[in-house]
């Protein structure tokens, strides 16, 4: 497939969008960085990750259903750190400071995700070519499943709606243990060739992995033994997974987005690139305070696939500016009110995929 070019308009809502977003920081005279608020919660879910951590492994209850309950508890935490600190680093919205947008950014790293790999993927490729198929490889779950018309159904697909649970819980166990290295030996992201590695990131990569091997594998195996050990880290890894899954599935692979694809010959989208973004991007509860908090802003992924360098706690403030320009421009925003009825949405749109010609 050519690389896609996207749409020039002459009367372009991106630029007239970029305008009311500067103008709004502009007028408030706040930064477009996370600030405190951002830094109190990442101080908060990195505090909760060690005293869990210690609890399960140093000072591990006598009750099996308590020391899964910490594990469960972990893998929640852990997902809300890839949420809110890694994610806003990695976007480098996090803080003013370079310095602190990299420690944020390699938080990954210390559970397990390569950033090198993670960047490549989701900022380069995913927020560029958001659900065109072959080039986005967030919608590339085959054999497995099937996130759009253009892939290949198999038998399997009709009953997708039902075992998907499965995979989304061992999505993480996936990504740190096997999809990494994947990408580093094959030198691609799906079928984009993956950008030069220096030597510095070849160490940090090989370093890193080391470091959460001994952190989640070889301490807990030697204190726990194999079968505490194995049982403890199904049930961070699992939880962990599941909630990533829902809530960047929910963003992307609904009933109402659509998943364009360029012209064959030329490469060309119909569209301009924000265009593209709110055709293929969904917002769910953005009403909902504590799932805000909790998902860094990730319910409202049209305004953070606008604007990935702005900090999610911004979001709900330039969610009306983005609304009104929409309706101006008679631009379709796509909204779930409630996060249940997002999820149902995602449970309709892969029975329709795994029935559909």
């Amino acid at each position: 497939m050519l690389t896609p070019k996207f749409a020039k308009a002459t009367n372009s809502f991106h630029v007239e969008l970029k305008h009311r977003i500067n103008n709004y920081f502009e007028s408030t005279g706040k930064p477009t960085t996370g600030g405190f608020r951002l830094f109190s919660k990442a101080v908060f879910l990195e505090a909760a990750l060690v005293v869990l951590y210690i609890s399960a492994v140093f000072f591990t209850p006598e009750k099996t259903w308590v020391d899964i309950l910490l594990c469960v508890l972990m893998g929640i935490v852990i997902a809300g750190i890839g949420f809110n600190i890694m994610h806003d680093g990695g976007h480098g919205s996090f803080s003013k400071h370079p310095l602190m947008n990299r420690i944020a950014a390699y938080s990954t790293e210390l559970v397990g995700a390569s950033q090198f790999m993670w960047n490549m993927k989701h900022n380069v490729i995913h927020h560029a070519y958001t659900n065109i198929d072959g080039v986005d490889d967030d919608i590339d779950a085959k054999p497995f499943l099937r996130m759009a018309t253009t892939q290949k159904k198999y038998k399997m697909h009709r009953f997708q709606h039902l075992y998907f649970w499965i995979l989304y819980a061992v999505l993480y166990l996936y990504w740190v243990l096997m999809n990494d290295y994947t990408k580093y030996f094959k030198r691609k992201v799906g079928d984009i060739p993956l950008k030069k590695m220096r030597t510095k990131d070849h160490i940090l990569f090989w370093a890193f992995k080391v470091v959460y091997c001994a952190i989640f594998i070889v301490i807990p195996m030697a204190r726990l033994g194999f079968v505490d050990w194995l049982v403890g880290y199904l049930a961070v890894c699992c939880t962990t997974g599941l909630i990533l899954s829902v809530v960047f599935q929910l963003a992307h692979t609904v009933e109402h987005t659509q998943f364009p694809m360029p012209d064959k010959a030329t490469g060309k989208m119909e569209d301009e690139w924000a265009v593209h973004q709110l055709k293929t991007t969904a917002n769910f509860a953005t009403k909902n305070k504590l799932i805000s908090w909790y998902v860094g802003g990730l319910n409202f992924q049209v305004e953070h696939h606008l604007f990935p360098k702005i900090s999610h706690i911004h979001y709900p403030a330039i969610n009306k500016i983005v609304k009104q320009a929409c309706k101006e421009y008679n631009v379709t925003y796509i909204e779930y009110k409630y996060m249940a009825s997002a999820f149902v949405s995602h449970v309709h749109f892969l029975r329709e995929m795994g029935k559909s010609a």
